[in-house]
């Protein structure tokens, strides 16, 4: 007796498998889209914190709202060098948890203000670092993409000063695939050996 064989609409998928493009590999317009979205999803993750936050390169400000009519006295705040904690007394502490970075506990300050708001100012030990977050287990920030008040940058020394704007330079070249300034440093220097002995083969030269 013949079989019927089954028959099924089966094809199989020979798609090439589509690879996301990294960062570096993206047109300018992409990066734009691409920074757009990044900007309105940490948006949107910082909206869900009890707090607002913002940073300098050598401090930041942290802004608790509280019931109104609230003192100080009515409060419990703990700035540690590597902690913070702060809340109602006799309630769970609206924030608290390990700080981004370490701060210097003298010169940090809290106060309460028109009897309805917290604000903490922290004062970095770092003062050449962004922070991705106040909490450690809060959501980050993409620091690359943070730019200092022009009007902070020229209360720094000069030394500093340029440092900071080397930072900034350099983060805008990667995000751009470009070479940072030390690396197009390398790149002149080898193109200035080449013009000078034209009978050496560089095809292979590497920059490291």
């Amino acid at each position: 007796m013949p079989t019927i064989e089954e028959v099924t609409d089966d094809v199989p998928d020979n798609k090439p498998e589509t690879k996301e493009k990294s960062y570096d590999e993206m047109t300018p317009e992409e990066r734009e889209v691409e920074d757009a979205k990044l900007k309105a999803k940490e948006a949107a993750e910082q909206a869900t914190l009890p707090y607002q936050w913002k940073q300098e390169l050598g401090d930041l400000d942290i802004t608790v709202p509280l019931p109104k009519g609230t003192r100080a006295r009515d409060l419990i705040v703990k700035i540690q060098k590597k902690k913070l904690s702060a809340g109602l007394k006799g309630k769970e502490p609206i924030l608290e948890g390990e700080l981004c970075k370490e701060i210097k506990i003298e010169e940090s300050t809290w106060t309460v203000e028109d009897a309805e708001f917290l604000y903490i100012h922290l004062e970095k030990v770092n003062k050449m670092q962004w922070w991705e977050n106040v909490l450690t287990h809060h959501p980050k920030l993409d620091t690359r993409k943070i730019t200092p008040n022009n009007s902070k940058l020229s209360d720094l020394d000069g030394e500093t000063r340029g440092m900071v704007e080397k930072m900034m330079y350099d983060n805008q070249q990667k995000q751009m695939g470009k070479p940072t300034s030390d690396e197009q440093k390398k790149m002149d220097a080898l193109k200035r050996f080449q013009a000078a002995h034209p009978e050496m083969d560089f095809s292979n030269a590497k920059i490291s």
